[in-house]
C-alpha cells in the first residue's frame, strides 16, 4: 500500500485533500500526513488567516503540520521518520531543496495548474485569462530543484471561453486534478508513468502577484480590463481610482460586462451613471460595472453605488494613477 504525505496550501489543494481522504478512509492507501503554511497576517486588520489547506482542516477536525520552512531540520527530520513513498506537493508555496527531494521512495510529485511548459512559476490560473488562453488544465510533474521544471508525468486539461473567475477556476482544477491524483501515483511507482522532459523553447514563466499588477489602465481595451477583472478577483483585485467629494478613493470592480461605445469619448471617462448603470470608456469599448467594493464595505451593484453618490459622476474622467505599492 503506497504511503503519501501531502503538502498543500492554496485552494486548488482542497478538492486534492478531499479526494484522498475519502480514498484512505476506504483503505487504497495510506495518508501519512498533511502539512501546510502556517497562518499569516491578511486583510486591513491584519488577522493571522489559515491558508486554504489549513482552514479546511481545523473546520474538519483534522491535524495538520504547519511547517514555517519545509527546508529546516525540524521539518525533514519529521518526514524522514514516517519514510513517505510519495511527497505529493499542491500549490504549498516553497520550494523544495535536493535533501528533502531525495527523501521519498518515488520522489516529489507536483500538481501545477497549467500546461507545461507553458506558465511555470506562482501565478499560472490567473495568467492564463489574462492572456484569452483558449485552454488550461493541471500537470503531474516530478519534482526538481528548478522551479516547475522537471518531466511531466500525466496532463489533465479544460476548455476556457473568457468566462472563468481565477477564484473558482482554482477549485475546478483542483476538483479535476482529484480524480486522477491516487492513479497517477499508482501507476509511477509501478513504472507505467515515467514522465516527459518539457521542451524549454516551449517555456514561459509567471510570477507572483502584486498589488499594482491589478491596476486598471482605461486605455486597454474593454475585453482586456474585462479579462483581468476575472483574473484578479480575489486578489489582488481589478482596480481603479475615483473622486468622490474631493477626496480620491480606491475601488475594486468584482464583475463588469463589455460594451459597446461608439461616442468620441477618451478612454476613462464615465459616460454613463445613473440609477441603473455605470458604464466607463476604454481604449476600444466600454466596461459597465456590474459590481464593485469601496473601501469598508461588502461588494455591491454598480447601480447601488451610484445611488449613494452624492453627486453626478457622469463625463468625469478617472485619474491613472498607481494608487498601491508593489
Amino acid at each position: 500500500m503506497l504511503k503519501v504525505y501531502m503538502l498543500g496550501s492554496g485552494a486548488i489543494a482542497v478538492p486534492v485533500l478531499k479526494k484522498l481522504l475519502e480514498q484512505s478512509r476506504d483503505g487504497l492507501f495510506e495518508l501519512l500526513g498533511i502539512g501546510t503554511q502556517p497562518d499569516r497576517p491578511a486583510g486591513r486588520k491584519r488577522t493571522l488567516m489559515p491558508t486554504p489547506v489549513g482552514a479546511f482542516a481545523a473546520e474538519n477536525g483534522l491535524k495538520i503540520d504547519k511547517f514555517e520552512s519545509l527546508n529546516d531540520g525540524a521539518a525533514q527530520a519529521k518526514l524522514e521518520k514516517l519514510a513517505p513513498d510519495f511527497l505529493l506537493v499542491v500549490s504549498y508555496g516553497q520550494l523544495l531543496k535536493k535533501p528533502l527531494l531525495a527523501l521519498p521512495k518515488y520522489g516529489c510529485v507536483n500538481i501545477h495548474a497549467s500546461l507545461l511548459p507553458r506558465y511555470r512559476g506562482a501565478s499560472p490560473i490567473t495568467r492564463a485569462i489574462v492572456n484569452g488562453d483558449a485552454r488550461t488544465g493541471v500537470c503531474f510533474m516530478d519534482m526538481e530543484v528548478g522551479l516547475d521544471s522537471g518531466k511531466v508525468y500525466y496532463t489533465l486539461e479544460r476548455s476556457l471561453n473568457n468566462t472563468e473567475y481565477a477564484d473558482a477556476l482554482e477549485v475546478e482544477l483542483g476538483e479535476l486534478a482529484a480524480e486522477k491524483t491516487l492513479e497517477v501515483l499508482e501507476n509511477i511507482a509501478a513504472g507505467s508513468l515515467t514522465g516527459t522532459p518539457q521542451d524549454p523553447a516551449l517555456v514561459t514563466m509567471t510570477t507572483k502577484l502584486k498589488k499594482s499588477d491589478g491596476v486598471i489602465d482605461w486605455q486597454q481595451s474593454a475585453v482586456q480590463i474585462e479579462a483581468m477583472v476575472r483574473a484578479y478577483t480575489p486578489w489582488p483585485g481589478a482596480s481603479f481610482m475615483l473622486e468622490l467629494n474631493g477626496e480620491l478613493k480606491s475601488l475594486i470592480i468584482t464583475r463588469a460586462e463589455i460594451v459597446e461605445n461608439d461616442l468620441p469619448t477618451s478612454p476613462g471617462t464615465i459616460i454613463r451613471a445613473d440609477k441603473k448603470k455605470f458604464v466607463i470608456a476604454c481604449g476600444s469599448g466600454a466596461l459597465e460595472i456590474a459590481e464593485l467594493i469601496v473601501p469598508g464595505k461588502k461588494a455591491m451593484p454598480g447601480a447601488n453605488f451610484l445611488n449613494g453618490c452624492r453627486e453626478n459622476l457622469a463625463g468625469k474622467n478617472l485619474l491613472q494613477v498607481n494608487h498601491v505599492q508593489s
